[in-house]
């Protein structure tokens, strides 16, 4: 079985294409998963680390990618108009993995990169098997009436959400509100007392061994 400890470095710059940079962790398996992160961090946040290397020593080939704005400035939040790019390059990313991989196809992210996923797949609704989102970013914080869920409706695909009780940009009780909008298999793990960056000293191991259990449990990863 491979050592899952070891990422290489994964790099496609291919002309005409939105670039894919990141970390991939193989697996024993034929499934994937495409994660990246939020609007702050980038492919080695500690949680993505932790899941790549989790999901790998599981059987899911896992790849932690930067988004197309983290490539091209190493720090800093996204501008609006980064979101088309964005998700140029998380769909990139999937036809890469797929050429390597003959397996389920699975994408993820952390907060912004989680939405931008999800606008991906309900325009494009065959493009994956499943969804993974982590704190998604249903709203601002204190400004709950600007809800980020039109495109929810459009969503076909089976998506496991994953948020902190604790999270500033949704409370548990506005996310399953805005689940029921969509029309495909869903569930909300909630991690108790965590905040919008889920991991804390208290929860560092614990929280990822659950999210790798619940994310085969759903997905019916043998």
């Amino acid at each position: 079985m491979p050592d899952t400890k070891m990422a290489e470095a994964f790099v496609d710059k291919t002309a005409g294409e939105a670039a894919v940079s990141g970390y991939l962790h193989r697996a024993a398996g034929q499934d994937f998963l495409v994660l990246t992160h939020g609007a702050g961090g980038n492919a080695k946040a500690p949680l993505l680390v932790a899941l790549a290397e989790r999901l790998a020593a599981a059987g899911v080939n896992t790849l932690r990618c930067d988004l197309p704005y983290r490539q091209r400035r190493p720090t800093g939040p996204p501008s609006p108009s980064d979101a088309k790019h964005d998700q140029a390059g998380l769909r990139r990313a999937v036809t890469l993995m797929r050429e390597r991989f003959g397996g389920r196809a699975f994408l993820g992210g952390v907060s912004y990169g989680g939405r931008q996923a999800s606008m991906l797949v309900a325009a494009e609704t065959s493009l994956v098997e499943g969804l993974l989102l982590l704190s998604y970013p249903l709203h601002p914080p204190g400004r709950p009436q600007q809800l980020r869920t039109a495109h929810l409706p459009d969503l076909r695909t089976p998506t496991l959400f994953v948020s902190g009780t604790r999270d500033a940009f949704g409370s548990i009780e506005e996310l399953e509100a805005a689940i029921k909008l969509i029309p495909a298999p869903t569930k909300l793990l909630p991690i108790e007392g965590a905040g919008h960056g889920l991991l804390q000293k208290s929860n560092r191991d614990e929280v990822p061994a659950r999210l790798v259990q619940e994310f085969l449990s759903f997905f019916e990863i043998q």
